[in-house]
């Protein structure tokens, strides 16, 4: 009987020995890294035959064996997963149960048109293309914003997403950021701010962003648009002109350009242009909203990046002379 037991003792400890490599093990896998997709709703066995036919040489049974003694087999999450031959049997059951899904990440930029970010969805890896045969009014419509532009009501920051998502959930969250930056930018806005709304605000912005080259010469932009709408005066910027030009805009701004009306031509037409023409960043925002205390009506780029602030024709002739035909 003693020894009956010893050897009993033996064969248990072997056999949690045997256990304790196995969960430990790197699995072996088919390729450097496998994807597994794991559905709402699967079972726990369905999920150790997933990952066996993602290219886990693992048996299903085994597998869906520990799924099940770990007492953590109900939690595991659905989701895109990205195995590495590091993996073992342990740290993927932890994986599936955190939801450590694989991702990847998009980023778009302050000063991009909605053309640019759309062709930064289309290269996005893993990103599943469905909104690139949508006109973006239908775009808008699947986001719960029909008759909106989209134009600037993204919000340019990074966004992740697990492998597989839509590109219109990640326009979704962009959509829904710049809601609420615009909202809380609004709320600041100042007494003497000539902007009846939240969109004009956001199309200001846009343009103090497609004007700005220094960080820090965004509020006096503002101010020069701000003072131009609180005397009537057009806004005479060339990002609208050559926004409004479209695809037709060779890189090279002509004075038979400035001529040429359009919606978005703020040199024939009056107060702001329809609709944003890029989107702007949470610096812009502020800025539309919250313009320098300044008198200035004019600027010219010094060529550093930064402008030049004048109050007068005169003193804005001048300033032109020197920084850009060097006089």
């Amino acid at each position: 009987m003693r020894l009956f037991l010893v050897l009993l003792i033996g064969l248990a400890l072997g056999c949690g020995g045997a256990v304790a490599w196995w969960l430990n093990e790197p699995l072996t896998l088919a390729t450097p890294t496998v994807d597994v997709a794991i559905e709402p709703g699967n079972s726990a066995r369905e999920v150790a035959q997933a990952v066996h036919e993602a290219g886990v040489a693992v048996n299903p049974t085994l597998l869906h064996a520990w799924f099940r003694l770990s007492g953590q087999s109900r939690l595991i999450r659905a989701g895109s997963y990205e195995l590495d031959r590091e993996t073992n049997p342990r740290t993927l059951l932890q994986k599936l149960v955190r939801g450590e899904e694989a991702l990847r990440s998009v980023t778009l930029v302050e000063g991009w048109t909605f053309r640019q970010v759309r062709e930064a969805l289309g290269r996005a890896e893993q990103l599943k293309p469905d909104s690139q045969s949508m006109t973006p009014a239908n775009i808008m419509h699947q986001l719960g914003k029909p008759g909106t532009p989209a134009e600037g009501h993204f919000f340019p920051d990074t966004y992740t997403y697990a492998k597989g998502s839509s590109d219109l959930a990640v326009l979704r969250r962009a959509m829904l950021a710049m809601d609420r930056k615009l909202d809380a930018a609004w709320s600041l806005r100042s007494p003497q701010s000539p902007l009846k709304s939240p969109h004009e605000a956001l199309v200001l912005a846009s343009i103090v962003e497609k004007e700005t080259g220094a960080p820090g010469d965004r509020a006096q932009i503002a101010a020069v648009f701000t003072n131009r709408l609180l005397l009537g005066m057009r806004l005479q910027t060339d990002p609208t002109v050559i926004y409004g030009l479209g695809e037709s805009f060779d890189g090279n701004l002509r004075k038979k350009d400035l001529l040429t009306d359009t919606p978005w031509n703020t040199y024939t037409r009056s107060g702001l242009p329809p609709t944003p023409i890029a989107m702007p960043g949470k610096a812009a925002l502020l800025a539309a909203v919250q313009p320098a205390a300044a008198k200035s009506l004019y600027f010219v780029a010094r060529g550093d990046g930064s402008s030049q602030f004048s109050t007068t024709l005169d003193e804005h002739n001048r300033a032109v002379n020197k920084y850009q035909r060097g006089q």
